[in-house]
């Protein structure tokens, strides 16, 4: 009986030794199943550069075809003409400044994808309110009274998320009329 007791005793403090020594184990982290490399943003800025000369491309053929305007390059990425342009006002509106607008949107083969009625009339406080980035360069533009159609790339409107009946990436066609400019004071 000794001998069972024994080997009882034995196996019971090799189980209790081999418990204690893996409880005293540091874990080992685990490897990441993916691991990062720059290939994935290479990837998306040669993607952006197809996607924005496509873009390019299309409104530049839109402005080609259109000989009676005249367009204007702005120095943040988009262009636009002038449908009425107001020569008595000189100044234009200022960050805190609030403009009161109504505009329409259209897609490049000049199909409508928002009335102006849909959008109804819009108050913004100049660079002090969320609007896509196009638009709030454009607005910049213009003075109280008068219309502008400007063509944004995607990526001054509404890039890669797109919204709603706007696609994704989609180049765009805004003509705004700017009605009324109130001077922050």
């Amino acid at each position: 009986m000794n001998t069972k007791i024994k080997n009882i005793s034995t196996i019971g403090f090799s189980i209790s030794l081999l418990a204690l020594i893996i409880s005293c184990t540091t874990p080992q982290p685990r490897k990441p199943v993916v691991q990062k490399t720059s290939s994935f943003l290479e990837e998306s800025i040669e993607r952006n550069k197809i996607i924005n000369k496509v873009e390019e491309e299309a409104l530049i053929a839109l402005m080609q075809s259109d000989t009676t305007k005249e367009y204007i390059t702005s120095e943040k990425g988009f262009w636009y003409y002038y449908n009425i342009k107001n020569a008595e006002i000189n100044e234009l509106p200022k960050t805190g400044d609030e403009v009161i607008f109504t505009y329409e949107i259209k897609d490049v083969n000049n199909k409508t994808i928002y009335t102006k009625e849909e959008l109804g009339e819009k108050n913004y406080l100049v660079d002090k309110q969320e609007l896509i980035t196009g638009l709030q360069d454009g607005i910049k533009l213009m003075k109280e009274g008068e219309i502008v159609t400007f063509l944004f790339p995607s990526h001054k409107a509404y890039g890669y998320s797109g919204y709603q009946k706007i696609n994704s990436n989609q180049p765009l066609q805004y003509t705004v009329t700017l009605t009324k400019v109130l001077k922050n004071k």
